[in-house]
């Protein structure tokens, strides 16, 4: 009677089939953490042949090498760790402008029974005058004022909040745009207008960007903020 041969594998290998069970049945771990450098780190020197080791200078590189990628690694959740703690600084500090006016590039001008709001606009070369136009919030415009010559510098721009035929307009947003007449140049800057400050977020940036909300319903962007007052 025949005799089947049953092959014994060295210690510590095993066979091909058996190995693929043992993954399927492990759960993959794809990042490498300490234990698993050393413990890969210590297979090495077991499993090296002994008759070409590896020099020492290579294990020292290795070692410095994952020592790098550990420092920098924790560096990073660090930063992250800061950048979070500074936003909700800078959130908290932004919160101290909630009731106060700031000046708004091309913010609503908001009309009240009592209140129009007033705008800025600078003439860093000064003009020989300058018109101001006033819309409503469907485009139309209500009101044309001509200011006489300005000097260099900021124009404050008053609306008494009457149209052109003397009639006071319904309370709402309005808008100013100011044409610039400096030198027989003319150019269109930015009217900062006066709005209060109703609330504070960063919600839908990526960057954490500060957005002021505003009377008014427009949103400003914290840094483009020219003029705080009470």
């Amino acid at each position: 009677m025949a005799t089947t041969a049953t092959s014994t594998l060295p210690s510590g290998i095993v066979k091909y089939e058996d190995y693929q069970a043992q993954q399927k049945a492990t759960p993959t771990n794809t990042n490498m953490g300490q234990t698993e450098f050393l413990t890969l780190f210590t297979t090495q020197l077991k499993n090296q042949n002994p008759l070409d080791p590896v020099k020492n200078e290579a294990f020292v590189a290795q070692l410095a090498q994952f020592s790098q990628l550990e420092a920098t690694t924790a560096m990073k959740t660090s930063m992250q760790n800061l950048v979070s703690s500074l936003a909700n600084d800078r959130l908290l500090g932004a919160t101290s402008l909630i009731g106060k006016t700031v000046g708004v590039p091309d913010g609503p001008v908001a009309v009240t029974d009592t209140t129009v709001s007033q705008g800025v606009v600078n003439a860093p070369t000064g003009a020989d005058g300058i018109k101001v136009e006033i819309f409503n919030d469907k485009g139309i415009l209500v009101r044309t004022q001509i200011l006489g010559p300005q000097p260099v510098g900021d124009v404050t721009i008053a609306w008494d909040g009457m149209n052109d035929g003397g009639t006071a307009v319904p309370n709402g947003n309005y808008r100013y745009v100011a044409s610039v007449n400096s030198n027989g140049t003319v150019t269109k800057p930015t009217v900062n207008t006066y709005a209060q400050v109703t609330g504070v977020t960063s919600a839908g940036t990526a960057d954490g960007t500060m957005l002021l909300e505003v009377a008014g319903g427009k949103t400003v962007n914290l840094t483009d903020v020219k003029r705080i007052s009470y």
